[in-house]
């Protein structure tokens, strides 16, 4: 630390703080995490396991869409499972997206919820749970703080009323 001090004595501005921020981000993540691994992701398929053409594609992109061949279909041959991909204008992309896809049905099916798509899937759905969780926390404090608001507001309206003498056999208002 002695020589990153040095360093910064005879720096000065922009580099000076840039230098630090760095050094600030490196003690930063030098922090040891204790999250939760993800499985790793599936590798490629064999080629022999699935055939492979290239269709014209439909729907936004115009013509250059509709002429070329650039969609891919993926066959899997031992479990008959069939994809289509059409993300994007480029075919070498398109095949690329498609294999990737393949591989992740296949660990799915083959691994059911050990699979790195339903490990991600549950994450989401933890994430998604605790955020609505806490807005209704927040949203439940936030009424009960207005509804302290208005009985505070309403004790003081209310003590000015005039109540019954008794004859209906009532308890009178604001006693309990």
């Amino acid at each position: 630390m002695v020589g990153f001090v040095s360093v910064l004595a005879y720096r000065m501005g922009a580099a000076r703080r840039a230098l630090c921020a760095e050094a600030q981000r490196s003690i930063v993540t030098s922090s040891v995490r204790l999250a939760k691994q993800m499985p790793r992701r599936p590798g490629p398929v064999d080629e022999d396991e699935f055939t492979e053409s290239f269709l014209k594609g439909t729907g936004p992109g115009g013509q250059k869409i509709n002429k070329t061949s650039s969609a891919v279909q993926l066959k899997h041959i031992p479990t008959g499972l069939v994809l289509k991909v059409q993300a994007t204008r480029s075919r070498t992309q398109n095949r690329k997206i498609a294999r990737q896809m393949l591989a992740d049905r296949l660990e799915e099916i083959e691994k059911g919820k050990e699979s790195r798509a339903a490990v991600v899937g549950e994450t989401k759905r933890k994430r998604k749970s605790s955020a609505v969780k806490k807005s209704k926390r927040k949203y439940k404090a936030l009424a009960a703080a207005k509804g302290e608001s208005d009985s505070s507001d309403g004790q003081v309206a209310g003590s000015h009323d005039v109540t019954d003498s008794g004859d209906s056999g009532e308890e009178p208002k604001g006693t309990t």
